[in-house]
Formats: structure tokens, C-alpha cells, sequence
């Protein structure tokens, strides 16, 4: 990407976004526009047409997405569904229309079968039934990375897509209604601490392994890849290694320092059994991440004290 070229981030705001404008700072790339959904619908076609026309980005970021964990998906299925629909729908045509030099569209692992092979190759992409607590959620992201695909075989675009596993880190969401497992079992065993709990009820068996990445390395694969890839194959970014969510109860807990039981709700949904992936492809590009999960635990935690905690 040239340096002083025209940068939008669309979702800017989120846990991906606010990590790829910290690193596009960092890196010395300055001429970045953002919006907030307030000044700027992007469910809305023609205020996005409009706005893309007045602003003429060269380059963009698709990290507007709407999300959340197993509880979210599966009481709001329609918004999950056509917010992202809508949105990616949105911001890809007017990216051709206004001639972007290149698109990173964010897409998601759960996007993969349930049941596919582990680790997950990127061609195992339909080959099989979605997990049903969040099929609608990756069937917005299938039409997303296929649209992307699409424009470039019409148009010679340079739209490329990317397949994150599970994120983590500043600026997540700790809301226990909507959250992913990471940050709502930070919020849990920080509040059983403070309250002086003797449990933690978790849902599940916790018997289901997750592949978990800091939102900081996502953000410097993007930066790579937008500088190094262009195929029109969607790519996988992960850590190559995964954790039970059990293993990852326990983890958490000793970094926030509760010493209670951890209780299993297993009446409740497990979702995925198993969501590894593998990142051959991109290790051979030559990228691979930096932060190790404990590490990155510590690092969210911290942030959760000084940001969230009243």
C-alpha cells in the first residue's frame, strides 16, 4: 500500500478495527478516514454509495461486522444475517464502483463445517453442514468472501479475504448477553473474585477445543497481507494450536486470581466440537504471530481493569 494513499476502515470502532488503525499508525500510514454507524449507515446503500464517491478511498478494510457468541447468534439470527449481508454487500460494490485498489474483507472461521477435518484447510470451505447456533451469522460471511471473488473474476478487482479464528484483546466485548467465550469468561472469574464467589457456572461440557489469536496479530496479518497477497483464494489466520474450553477456564482464573470451583453446565449448547485451522499457507508467505495466549489473557485483563471496571 503507498503510505500517503487514501485508507478507509469500515468498523473502525470494534475489536479488529481499532486494532488495524493502532497498527496503520504505527506503520506511518496517515491518510486514514473512518466513520462511526451513526455518521455513517452502512446498511444503507445509498449512503455508502455517497459517501465512497465524496471520499474515493484507495484502499479498505472491511471490519464492520456484526457479532457475538453462541447465545447472541441464536437469539437475533435475522440481524445477524442481514446486518452483515447488508453491510458487506454495501461497502464491496461501492469499492468496484469507485475503482478501491484493494479490498481485505474479514470473514470468520466459523464459516467452515462443523464437522470438517481438523485443521481446517481453507478449501474445506462448503464442503459441509454449518453449525446450526451460527449458520446465519456464516452464511453472511460465505456470501461476503464469495462476493469478493466474484468482482475480481467480472472485474479484475483486487478484493482479498481473510478466514480469522477466534479473537481476543483491547476493546472487546465483555458483555455476558452477547460476548464471545475469551472476554465473558474474563468478566465472570474477575466479578466471582470481587464478589467472593465459590463457583463459576460455565456453559457447555467444556470439552470443545478453540483456536484463540490476539486481535493485535490479526491486525499486523492484515497489514501483511494487503502488502503481500493478492489470489483470490480466501487465506486462514490463526496460531495453529488450540485449547479446551476447560483448559482455557482454568487458564483464565489463574490469571485473574479467582481460586473458586469452575461448574459445567452441560445442558446447555457446546457448539463446534472442535475449530482448528490450518495456517500453512500463510506461515509460507512468511507471516506467524507474535503474542502467546497467556500473555495476551494478561494483556486483556489489564485493559478490562483500566477500561471497564468501575
Amino acid at each position: 500500500m503507498d503510505k500517503h494513499g487514501k485508507i478507509y476502515i469500515a468498523g473502525h470502532g470494534g475489536l479488529v478495527g481499532t486494532a488495524i488503525l493502532g497498527k496503520l499508525k504505527n506503520h506511518f500510514y496517515k491518510n486514514i478516514i473512518f466513520r462511526t454507524s451513526k455518521e455513517l449507515d452502512l446498511r444503507n446503500q445509498e449512503d455508502v454509495a455517497t459517501f465512497f464517491a465524496i471520499e474515493q478511498p484507495e484502499y479498505v478494510f472491511m471490519a464492520a461486522a456484526k457479532v457475538g457468541g453462541i447465545l447472541a447468534n441464536d437469539t437475533y439470527p435475522a440481524n445477524f444475517i442481514y446486518d452483515n449481508v447488508m453491510m458487506q454487500a454495501n461497502i464491496i460494490n461501492a469499492a468496484y464502483q469507485n475503482k478501491v485498489k484493494k479490498l481485505l474483507f474479514l470473514g470468520s472461521s466459523c464459516i467452515y463445517p462443523k464437522l470438517a477435518p481438523q485443521p481446517i484447510k481453507e478449501e474445506y470451505l462448503l464442503t459441509g453442514e454449518l453449525e446450526a447456533t451460527n449458520a446465519p451469522y456464516a452464511i453472511a460471511k460465505i456470501a461476503g468472501i464469495t462476493m469478493c471473488q466474484a468482482y475480481n473474476e467480472q472485474y479484475g478487482t483486487t478484493f482479498i479475504s481473510v478466514m480469522p479464528t477466534n479473537l481476543y484483546g483491547p476493546n472487546d466485548n465483555f458483555d455476558l448477553a452477547s460476548s464471545h467465550v475469551l472476554p465473558a469468561l474474563i468478566r465472570k472469574f474477575h466479578e466471582a473474585k470481587m464478589n467472593h464467589l465459590s463457583n463459576v457456572e460455565i456453559w457447555g461440557t467444556g470439552k470443545p477445543r478453540r483456536e484463540f489469536l490476539h486481535v493485535d496479530d490479526l491486525a499486523d496479518a492484515c497489514l501483511f497481507l494487503m502488502n503481500q497477497y493478492q489470489d483470490n483464494q480466501p487465506l486462514n489466520i490463526g496460531v495453529g494450536k488450540d485449547i479446551s474450553i476447560a483448559e482455557l477456564a482454568t487458564l483464565i482464573a489463574a490469571v485473574v486470581g479467582y481460586s473458586g470451583n469452575i461448574m459445567y453446565n452441560t445442558a446447555m449448547p457446546d457448539g463446534t466440537p472442535r475449530k482448528l485451522l490450518d495456517v500453512s499457507k500463510l506461515a509460507n508467505l512468511g507471516w506467524c504471530p507474535a503474542i502467546e495466549l497467556e500473555d495476551g489473557i494478561r494483556r486483556t485483563y489489564q485493559w478490562y481493569l483500566k477500561n471497564l471496571v468501575i
